[in-house]
């Protein structure tokens, strides 16, 4: 049974800044087909990975005005596991030197807690050395 301990969370120079209610990674793979008019997939075009992320953080305390400043900074940061348990695939997943590329946060709220979303690029990440499947 998990037992939901596991979350992630913002860490600048080596200071948590915020956990992380929402996360969601895009990767772009490195290799594009190429077609030809007489055949399709006769090669293969390899670029760099592209590695993006929108994330969702409440609205309290100052973890937002940090995070805000960080992205108005250019400042870089880290996201990976903050608390550790067995409910993730993962027993180990880190993303670094990650960049805020804009900010939404939310209208205020009559019940509940308002919060931001972040977008933003992952400048350093391989799948060899930042994450650890769970045995």
């Amino acid at each position: 049974m998990a037992d939901w301990k596991s979350k992630l969370s913002v860490f600048a120079n080596g200071q948590l800044v915020s956990p992380i209610d929402s996360f969601t990674p895009t990767f772009a793979t490195k290799v594009d087909p190429i077609h030809s008019i007489e055949a399709d997939n006769v090669g293969a075009l390899f670029h760099p990975m592209t590695a993006t992320f929108t994330m969702t953080v409440k609205a309290i305390g100052p973890s937002v005005a940090l995070l805000t400043k960080l992205a108005i900074e250019g400042t870089k940061f880290e996201i990976h596991i903050s608390e550790e348990g067995s409910d993730w695939s993962f027993k180990s997943l880190a993303f670094r030197d990650c960049l805020i590329t804009s900010c939404n946060p939310s209208n205020l709220v009559v019940d509940g807690v308002p919060a931001a979303t972040f977008s933003g690029i992952i400048l350093g990440f391989t799948g060899k050395d930042d994450q650890q499947p769970a045995s």
